[in-house]
């Protein structure tokens, strides 16, 4: 699986992929989306008739869930997901987040405090803009005056994360368990009991334990176990089919569901809960949008995955069909034949493994998501490819759906409770994503109401349908799903509560300019050699938590960065786009605000990088700001000069986005931007006023360790924001102690800063030494 690092797709856009590229991608999403959803065969047809109905002679029972199955597999994953779901994208991505973000930007619905206008201005922020019907304005206005729906809207979608992460838990339990449990054809009941759990326990606990290798290094192979499975299932539907009832087609027929239901009654009903697992594995579509192309997954579903799943199903009806043997238990390998099982066995064994491996990365990649939206705890993020993008292992998080996948298979040790738990959490995602859509139709894509009315009428019906039969087994295994989504949903809404408490009191006791500046010699606050860096959720102002430092500290670095790490709502924020650099206060104080932004799906940077991202960002404003008044006044006698002329009130509000490549001899672009306000209630946020994409001087930037240090700047008469133009350092050295040294070259200066980190990363200090 090759995909590029900066925006997580594949090989680029769709549009332009020519058909061998993409023919590629549809072969190379059967491992990573389709893994989930080929395996349902193994239990589909043994959790149906586990207990609820009974197959007799008649086939009506086997007929109508053939039909069942038939008719979901064509409207749940194949009408509905790849003809109007995978169009919902944002910027490429799907997933319920990417639904969450594309409302947001259309609707100022969103419960992140810290938005700016400025954010609209990143090439990513795609917004349509025809004509509003007056119906239209009117709901959007209503979704925007309440708070209480906002809230509702978040809980919708933490509900919809929650279950992904359920399934997580379950999916690897049943897809293994099922797997194994072939074993039972080949020994006694007696050995079998203690067989299966204990072989699935074992491969659970291997596959969990590999997860921090990543999956880079053994990807190629999750296509080719797929691929194989879904051909070896084919076959032996066809084979099934022709050797023991050509005329099981008849059961494609609406009217068997109707027979079903009428003998059925209400085991029937109850029974819809195992035909449901047919389409698990549907939302990884969308999920793993981002990943490929719209017709690389439309293609590989539509002639590849879902003509092999319609075999699977028909060539197993068939075969139950002509043997009505009460004492042999229903499932997969019946219609195996014998000559074939070992090696149907070792194949179903690894495709579970491929489907448990891709719902488990899913797992890691929607809890980093979560983090983004100041939904869930920090946890340590690893990153375990440096080519492939958005492959990441959360250490604690594996441990414990690796417990909990164990603790599953042992407490229950039955497909049809698992089977249980795993269609109601499957169903859930799938109608908080109908909702989410049809949000999305109408606010987004401008559709009359009644379009997305009859899209969520439709689909939900028949969602809720399925929903209600995984309800009524709430003591058979569906309480698991509930009770985790419960513990889960407590988590994240109150971390996210406490978040947007803690930026609003931030907000409510920040510290004036005129309060920063006042800060002197005449006080008792020495400026101390040095970068100060000090990380705050404001984007404006001065942050409490500096003015108790400076109170019990009376000291600060010559040089003062106040940095915010924000999240935007979309899916990436382009390199060079990401870093927004202004001064605070005039050029002689040597104060500067850094925001820097992450889409939901950015991987963040580690401390090392960022730390040099961040001094390369801050120098090139700084070389900017000098060519700027080279252009404005010819030329800067020094540094009073320099300051009388930035430090009017217009230049503290003043932000450049820093890009990453050369300067060019074109003139920068600006941008009007008003002050923001926030989207929960809060005081107008004075935000930035103008804001300057732009691209750093032609000027270097080199990195270097060293020794010995520099006499104080100040005693220099030429500086240019405390960078002495005349000294250079000695020669360059290692030193281990230090994390990070830079030097900053401008014209002739040079200065070196050693960094010392502290493992609170709210607030970080970096020493200087000259």
């Amino acid at each position: 699986m090759l995909m590029d690092i900066d925006y997580g797709k594949c090989w680029g856009s769709s549009k332009k992929d020519s058909w061998k590229t993409t023919l590629l991608l549809a072969y190379q999403s059967l491992g990573v989306v389709y893994g989930d959803l080929s395996i349902s065969p193994l239990y589909v047809y043994k959790s149906t008739f586990a207990e609820d109905i009974h197959h007799s002679d008649t086939n009506e029972e086997i007929f109508g869930a053939l039909s069942f199955v038939f008719w979901t597999l064509t409207l749940v994953p194949l009408f509905k997901y790849v003809f109007i779901v995978l169009r919902a994208d944002d910027n490429g991505e799907g997933g319920t987040f990417a639904l969450y973000s594309l409302i947001c930007r259309h609707a100022r619905v969103s419960l992140l405090p810290n938005r700016q206008v400025a954010d609209e201005a990143v090439s990513t922020y795609k917004l349509e803009h025809p004509p509003e019907t007056k119906n239209s304005s009117r709901i959007k206005l209503l979704l925007e005056k309440h708070k209480t729906l906002h809230t509702s809207l978040l809980l919708l979608v933490l509900l919809g994360t929650c279950m992904v992460i359920g399934d997580g838990v379950l999916t690897p339990a049943i897809s293994v368990f099922s797997a194994v449990s072939g074993l039972e054809l080949s020994m006694s009941k007696e050995h079998h009991l203690y067989a299966v759990v204990p072989i699935t326990c074992a491969i659970l606990f291997g596959l969990f334990a590999l997860q921090h290798y990543g999956t880079h290094r053994v990807g190629f192979l999750f296509a080719p176990i797929v691929l194989t499975w879904l051909l070896c299932i084919s076959a032996l539907g066809i084979y099934n089919i022709f050797h023991w009832n050509p005329h099981v087609y008849q059961a494609l027929s609406p009217y068997y569901m109707f027979k079903f239901l009428r003998k059925t009654r209400k085991s029937g009903w109850m029974s819809l809960g195992g035909i449901l697992l047919c389409i698990t594995g549907s939302e990884a579509m969308f999920a793993d949008l981002g990943h490929f192309s719209y017709a690389a997954i439309q293609i590989a579903f539509s002639f590849m995955v879902y003509p092999a799943l319609i075999l699977a199903y028909m060539g197993q009806a068939a075969y139950l069909s002509m043997h009505h043997d009460f004492t042999s238990k229903i499932s997969f390998y019946v219609s195996v034949p014998e000559c074939l099982h070992w090696p149907m066995l070792v194949v179903a064994i690894l495709a579970s493994v491929v489907g448990s491996q891709a719902i488990i990365s899913g797992t890691f990649s929607i809890i980093n998501q979560s983090q983004s939206l100041g939904c869930f705890p920090r946890v340590k993020v690893i990153h375990t490819s440096d080519k492939i993008h958005g492959q990441i292992y959360i250490p604690e998080i594996n441990w414990m759906l690796m417990v909990l996948c164990i603790a599953v298979t042992i407490g229950f040790r039955d497909t049809k409770r698992i089977g249980n738990a795993s269609g109601l959490a499957v169903m859930t995602v799938m109608l908080v994503t109908t909702c989410l859509t049809s949000l999305v139709i109408f606010l987004c894509w401008h559709k009359p109401a009644i379009v997305a009315i009859l899209f969520l009428l439709f689909f939900g019906s028949i969602e809720l349908f399925y929903f209600s039969a995984s309800l009524i087994k709430f003591l058979e295994g569906a309480w698991l799903p509930i009770l985790l989504a419960l513990i889960l949903m407590t988590i994240m809404f109150i971390w996210h509560y406490a978040t947007i408490k803690k930026y609003e009191f931030d907000l409510h006791n920040k510290v004036s300019l005129e309060w920063l500046l006042a800060l002197g010699p005449s006080l008792g606050i020495a400026r101390v050699p040095g970068i100060g860096v000090v990380f705050t959720d404001l984007t404006s102002g001065i942050p409490a938590n500096f003015s108790r430092f400076v109170t019990n500290l009376p000291a600060f670095h010559r040089v003062l960065v106040f940095v915010c790490v924000k999240s935007v709502p979309v899916p990436h924020v382009p390199p060079e786009e990401r870093y927004l650099v202004g001064r605070v206060g005039p050029a002689a104080h040597r104060s500067y605000r850094c925001i820097v932004r992450y889409g939901y799906r950015d991987v963040h940077q580690d401390v090392d990088s960022f730390e040099t991202d961040l001094v390369d960002r801050l120098a090139a404003f700084i070389r900017y700001e000098w060519s700027r008044s080279l252009e404005n006044n010819n030329d800067i006698a020094g540094n009073e000069d320099y300051g009388s002329h930035s430090g009017d009130s217009n230049s503290s509000c003043r932000l450049a986005v820093i890009g990453t490549v050369a300067f060019s001899s074109q003139q920068p672009y600006e941008e009007s931007v008003q002050p923001a306000s926030v989207s929960i209630g809060f005081p107008t946020v004075e935000s930035i006023t103008d804001v300057i994409e732009m691209e750093p001087v032609g000027r270097r930037v080199r990195f270097a360790v060293d020794d010995e240090p520099e006499p104080d700047m100040m005693n220099h008469q030429d500086t240019y924001d405390g960078f002495n133009s005349h000294q250079s350092l000695p020669s360059r050295r290692n030193k281990p102690l230090y994390r990070l040294a830079v030097t900053i070259h401008m014209s002739s200066n040079n200065l070196t800063l050693n960094g010392f980190r502290s493992k609170y990363r709210y607030f970080i200090l970096y020493s200087l030494s000259y």
